[in-house]
């Protein structure tokens, strides 16, 4: 066979949806890696920082979910900050993002960050124009010095077409579990798919720095896309096992006279 075949038969490949078996046994093995990661940076008192960014209904959410499921919420925080109160608007506007920072032993998520200038903020008019051009301008300085003070920096951008967003977006509104993710700003943001692109092409132009460059996942194919994140990021912080001691469970005590008491406790009817 040709390498062009090959070539041609690696992408049809690639484009095929994964099957949730092996997506499943797929993040199993790398759950086990988060864990051996997160005794590391506690070990070490690393400070690790991620940011993800990227349109609606691009995953970020889901990715997020997959990365911290199976990890201690103590060491893994995520960060979602809603709108800036009045008093905020009034601060640095990195202020309010950097008071979440990691601090020695933590791995910091945020779900949506201080790109939200450069994104939203750009393209729905909460910001002027002056305002984002200096956002776009001091960023990279910001982020050196976040870098040089020993905060290990990820950036992921999830890009996702616009038929799959359409099809996701489109989904939440019968889906009861879902319909909170679509809000009023959501369908605003939707109708300027194109503005975004161009607030996107220039973030990246301007904040794809050497020392905080930008990560792209592709994520039309949602777990493809998370194994795919958590395996670059595995890859991208060296850290060893940390070695413990063989676990065996202690033999209990004895009731010595113990008895349940006859209380009348409020049981949680079992309906199912």
């Amino acid at each position: 066979m040709s390498k062009k075949k090959d070539g041609k038969k690696a992408a049809e490949a690639t484009n095929e949806k994964l099957g949730a078996r092996e997506y499943e046994r797929e993040l199993e093995k790398l759950h086990v890696e988060l864990v051996k990661l997160q005794e590391w940076v506690v070990a070490k008192g690393l400070r690790v920082c991620l940011v993800f960014e990227g349109r609606d209904g691009a995953g970020k959410g889901g990715t997020i979910k997959a990365i911290t499921e199976r990890v201690s919420p103590r060491v893994f925080r995520v960060v979602a900050l809603p709108a800036p109160t009045e008093r905020e608007k009034t601060q640095m506007y990195s202020q309010r993002y950097m008071q979440h920072l990691p601090a020695a032993g933590e791995v910091v998520i945020f779900d949506r960050s201080w790109y939200n200038r450069a994104g939203v903020e750009r393209v729905m008019g909460f910001c002027s124009e002056e305002q984002a051009m200096q956002f776009l301008d001091v960023v990279p300085e910001f982020e050196k010095l976040m870098v040089a003070s020993g905060i290990i920096l990820f950036k992921y951008w999830l890009e996702v077409s616009p038929e799959e967003q359409t099809r996701r977006l489109a989904q939440r509104i019968d889906d009861g579990r879902k319909i909170w993710k679509l809000s009023p700003m959501d369908l605003k943001s939707y109708s300027r798919w194109y503005d975004y692109s161009r607030a996107r092409d220039e973030m990246f132009e301007k904040t794809d720095s050497s020392w905080a460059p930008w990560y792209v996942g592709q994520s039309n194919d949602k777990k493809r896309v998370r194994l795919n994140i958590i395996t670059h990021l595995l890859s991208k912080i060296p850290y060893e096992e940390i070695k413990r001691q063989k676990i065996v469970l202690p033999k209990r005590q004895k009731p010595e006279g113990y008895k349940e008491p006859d209380y009348p406790y409020k049981v949680v009817p079992a309906v199912f």
